[in-house]
């Protein structure tokens, strides 16, 4: 689980530990975090849980090219990513350019590394979570917006790599979630909690391709895609 300190994540750990799952990698920036959560898995469920640090932004760099070890897990989740600072990325060249390595960029030694030939060849399953930003080009969000797009278009190309394949891919464009993150940023009546989310995701595991979180956020951001210009420009 690449992002295993976002709630979400670790909605899904209490969610599968409690209906049996038994071995988790939990990876996250935030070490202490981490272990708590790994702590919580161990203690509450008997889980077998390792845990590892990293930094997505170095995991960007190309000097040099991080080659994650991955393992060989039923599932591999990624929800790792960051809002950044939209008002100061309009500016500072630099903030754009962490939101962007923080939610793609980052993660393409990941994904390099669970997409192998040899891996797409055996079942599992690779869940990302992308954003419903990715949609439509916004003025409060855009580098937001074009990172998860990014990450929305490379992860299709691995799902359509693996069609005829027993690996599935599930890309997950997520709606607004009641988190940290998006505290004073999104409306609450739009905010799903990550224990529903989690139940819904869990309800049909198996399941490939692209969806939206909750679904009636592909009803709403059809909407948005047609919106005219002057009534968009105010998003």
């Amino acid at each position: 689980m690449l992002g295993s300190t976002s709630e979400v994540a670790k909605a899904l750990c209490r969610e599968m530990a409690n209906r049996g799952c038994g071995r988790f990698h939990l990876v996250a920036r935030n070490g202490d975090a981490n272990q708590v959560l790994a702590t919580e898995l161990e203690q509450i469920y008997g889980a077998a849980v390792s845990t590892e640090q990293n930094d997505l932004l170095a995991d960007s760099s190309l000097s040099p090219v991080r080659r994650p070890q991955v393992g060989d897990f039923d599932l591999y989740l990624i929800t790792a990513g960051t809002l950044g600072d939209a008002e100061l990325a309009r500016s500072d060249a630099g903030e754009g350019m962490r939101i962007l390595a923080a939610n793609v960029g980052g993660l393409i030694p990941w994904i390099t590394a669970i997409a192998t030939p040899e891996r797409l060849a055996k079942p599992g399953r690779l869940w990302v979570f992308s954003s419903v930003a990715a949609d439509r080009g916004r003025p409060s969000n855009y580098h937001y917006g074009a990172a998860k797009a990014a990450l929305t278009a490379l992860c299709e190309g691995v799902l359509l790599r693996c069609h005829g394949k027993p690996f599935a891919v599930r890309i997950i464009k997520a709606g607004f979630m009641a988190t940290p993150m998006t505290v004073g940023k999104a409306p609450p009546a739009l905010c799903a909690s990550p224990e529903s989310v989690a139940r819904d995701l869990l309800r049909r595991p198996n399941r490939r391709g692209i969806e939206y979180l909750p679904w009636w956020w592909s009803l709403l951001m059809r909407l948005i895609r047609v919106l005219p210009a002057p009534i968009a420009s105010k998003l």
